[in-house]
């Protein structure tokens, strides 16, 4: 049990922080952002990769982020101007796209047949079977750095800005200011969050395969901030846990339900989807969301 809690507790850390970064882009910017997984492909490959050639744990993580957030960079450079519908085609397009590139070219990532065998942290330090409390742990002090910069950040003058271009970016451009640098840092500094998810990601997997990213992973991340709250960060951990707690529900029920695959995925998500139907009859901010700051019937 403490094991399976453990599990529970590192799988809604990675999609706290997972969601954080995609909170930043569309919850503070305004930027939607339907691609968001592909900053955790990015990751979690970059970080695998890199430990397998030598490079110690903490330096891939880092360079892991570093890469994802050029990507946002490479992505946002272009799809920034464009609308908020076109760019929420164009971020799942890319998605797809490195979801695509690390299925087929085995040369670098193996393809199908996914990274195995790679270095994890601390293994060589602690006992195999005290590996999970060690990542808990971890990813735990990551959250907390993360969910901490991340609100001296949009309490800053650079977060007003943010908030001020989300409700209305053309006030903003007759204030002097560069919109599109704004929304450019925000989507880089959120795929630098999503690639350290990724890096988690793998260490909690302990494998790697293309199918770990699919599309779905997104919309989780949509579904934790719509219920915790979009552009409010503790609100985005709350959602996280909530998430993983329908999750973990389905586990307790009688065994002739749970021995039914499909009926037990079908109970997780009416769960999830009664809690939505709630909230966006009765508050369609979400949890913590600040409802003075809602653009959803305007």
């Amino acid at each position: 049990m403490i094991e399976y809690i453990t599990t529970l507790v590192i799988n809604a850390a990675i999609f706290a922080l997972f969601s954080l970064g995609l909170n930043l882009q569309w919850g503070f910017a305004g930027l939607v952002n339907f691609g968001h997984v592909a900053f955790m492909t990015v990751g979690a490959y970059t970080t695998v990769l890199l430990s397998l050639n030598g490079v110690p744990w903490f330096l891939a993580f880092l360079i892991a982020a570093a890469i994802a957030g050029l990507l946002g960079i490479l992505i946002g450079s272009t799809a920034l101007k464009l609308r908020e519908d076109y760019l929420g085609i164009v971020t799942i397009g890319v998605s797809e796209m490195v979801r695509l590139f690390v299925n087929n070219e085995e040369w670098l990532t193996k393809g199908t047949g996914g990274v195995q065998d790679f270095p994890l942290p601390f293994v060589n330090i602690v006992a195999r079977q005290n590996y999970s409390f060690i990542l808990a742990a971890l990813l735990i002090v990551v959250v907390a750095i993360i969910y901490w910069r991340l609100e001296w950040l949009v309490r800053s003058p650079w977060g007003r800005v943010l908030k001020a271009i989300r409700e209305d970016e053309e006030v903003v451009k007759a204030l002097g200011k560069n919109v599109f640098w704004y929304k450019l840092q925000a989507f880089a500094i959120g795929g630098a969050i999503g690639g350290m998810a990724g890096a988690f990601y793998a260490w909690q997997l302990t494998t790697v395969y293309p199918d770990n990213f699919i599309p779905l992973i997104t919309f989780q991340a949509w579904t934790i901030v719509t219920i915790g709250g979009a552009g409010n960060n503790l609100g985005v951990i709350l959602g996280a846990a909530l998430f993983q707690f329908y999750n973990a529900v389905p586990r307790f029920l009688p065994e002739q339900i749970r021995a039914d695959g499909g009926r037990f995925e079908a109970i997780q998500l009416i769960l999830i989807g009664l809690t939505l139907i709630i909230l966006m009859l009765w508050r369609p901010q979400g949890i913590l969301g600040n409802k003075d700051e809602l653009t959803l019937n305007r």
